[in-house]
């Protein structure tokens, strides 16, 4: 759930409302302590605040080290910053190391999966003090939570007990990590294992399609009646439930825009660009993040109750984690949307795990063939939603959206479900070729994917993909996904002799 930042002045509210932030989340609640309980009005502060918290709730009194109490299934609660911040330059040399430990406890925050909740003084809302010591705390304060919002998954500011959603710290955009894509690594003559697209561009049959579309389509105005009577029937839904569009990132930049969401929880590590686009609009978003000791797999009880709008990819991106249908179910509760990210289910053989042919009437599904087909420069994707939620993305959808080849192909390929799975069966034989080959490699780990993609997770990461650019091999490196780190590298698969070199060159990098 990441990191809430709550600001406020004295006596504003600000401790209560985030204690009840806490309450909210249903976890045990580890309360930190940063006040001088030596104090004699301190002492009385902090019996009225312990008062009123659970008595089931931890207190410990913070040290030098705040990151290391932000622990696994526990939210944590800071209370409050300004008090560290004195302690602390009572204890030793200040902004050095208040600085690291403030960074340290951003990244720490920022990558839990549970909530953690800093409480601090709004710094500077009054006269610069007089004397050196305490204009040394505003200047650390100011500049700890400055460092704390820029990491925050949300910030608030409490007046009169009354709390105050402040922007994004990047409004109207979004952090440049989410908008960063593997298309862009790639440099011409590189063997391409970084996009997660089929190999060999499209085959035969569809370059004919596409040929008498560019003859025959391309000197009108797209119309997509065809193609979505074809989609429907494909999946066994109503054509007023499909929804073209310019590929499935088009369609989940949709969603703020018609589902208008109050709180967004995006599961990561997952596709970025949904967050971007909930960001970029204003959304306020949580962040859920699967546990790679867990194998990635989604936890529905780990995603706020009060999220309106959740999304998930299935199978995801990077890790090609396949969630089993009980699993996204359980993500359905009234009020809620739920969006399902399908852009690889068509590489799955079988789909079983899909919730495309299932008529729910709160669930969105997006999806794409551009994997399959390969054809990333013709952005073919759709949704498929119950008719209220499908007129809802088709009023904000631009006109033509999807362009008359990207018509003809998704028309042509929902006629040839066969040619659908013929690519799944490519996809999972070319990946369990990668993953026999990745077993061999010692210091490399690896988790259970069903896409045509591995996550390795190995020391150095960063040195590691830079070697293998130096050998004209690119890889996508993972670090710009949330939950993952630079040591973290999205391997897409390829045919046996192109896995070969990889794993190859992969071997040799991690042993230079």
């Amino acid at each position: 759930m990441g990191l809430t930042l709550v600001l406020g002045g004295t006596r504003s509210g600000k401790s209560a409302y985030a204690e009840g932030l806490a309450r909210q989340s249903g976890l045990p609640v580890r309360y930190v302590a940063t006040a001088d309980p030596h104090d004699g009005s301190m002492r009385e502060r902090i019996a009225a605040h312990a008062a009123r918290r659970p008595p089931e709730w931890e207190t410990v009194v913070a040290g030098d080290d705040l990151a290391s109490l932000v622990i696994p299934g526990v939210g944590v609660l800071v209370d409050g910053l300004g008090g560290w911040i004195a302690g602390a330059m009572q204890r030793g040399p200040g902004a050095p190391r208040v600085h690291e430990e403030i960074a340290a406890l951003a990244r720490a925050a920022a990558g839990a999966p549970e909530p953690v909740i800093v409480v601090a003084e709004q710094a500077g809302d009054g006269l610069l003090p007089a004397d050196a010591l305490s204009r040394a705390w505003l200047d650390l304060l100011g500049e700890a939570t400055q460092a704390l919002a820029e990491h925050a998954q949300r910030a608030v500011l409490v007046v009169a007990g009354r709390a105050l959603e402040l922007p994004p710290s990047t409004a109207p955009g979004a952090p440049a990590g989410l908008r960063r894509h593997g298309d862009t690594l790639v440099r011409p003559g590189d063997a391409d294992h970084a996009v997660s697209v089929l190999a060999g561009g499209p085959p035969p049959w569809l370059r004919e399609v596409l040929a008498r579309a560019l003859e025959d389509d391309v000197a009108a105005y797209p119309r997509e009646e065809e193609t979505v009577a074809a989609l429907a029937a494909l999946h066994g839904r109503l054509a007023q439930e499909v929804v073209p569009t310019n590929g499935a990132a088009q369609a989940l930049w949709l969603l703020p825009a018609a589902l208008r969401p109050r709180l967004a929880a995006c599961v990561h590590p997952g596709f970025t660009e949904t967050e971007a686009a909930l960001r970029a609009h204003g959304v306020q978003v949580t962040r859920v993040l699967r546990r790679p000791d867990d194998d990635f797999a989604l936890d529905p009880a780990a995603v706020p109750p009060v999220a309106d709008l959740v999304v998930v990819g299935n199978p995801a991106s990077p890790s090609g984690t396949l969630d089993p249908l009980r699993s996204l179910l359980a993500l359905r509760r009234p009020g809620r949307t739920v969006v399902v990210d399908e852009a690889f289910m068509d590489l799955v053989p079988g789909e079983a795990p899909s919730l495309v042919r299932e008529a729910l009437d709160d669930v969105i599904v997006v999806r794409s063939m551009t994997k399959s087909l390969a054809i990333p420069g013709l952005r073919a994707g759709y949704a498929v939603a119950p008719a209220p939620l499908a007129d809802r993305l088709r009023a904000v959808r631009p006109p033509w959206s999807c362009n008359a080849l990207a018509l003809a192909a998704l028309r042509a390929l929902a006629q040839r479900p066969e040619a659908l799975a013929a690519a799944a069966t490519r996809a999972q034989r070319e990946r369990t070729d990668l993953e026999q080959r990745l077993a061999e490699i010692p210091g490399l780990r690896t988790w259970p994917a069903a896409a045509n993609y591995v996550l390795v997770r190995v020391g150095d990461g960063a040195a590691v993909a830079a070697r293998l650019r130096e050998a004209g091999i690119a890889v996508r490196p993972a670090g710009s996904f949330p939950g993952l780190t630079a040591d973290d590298l999205r391997i897409t698969a390829r045919r046996p002799r192109d896995n070969e070199r990889l794993a190859g060159a992969l071997a040799a990098a991690v042993t230079r």
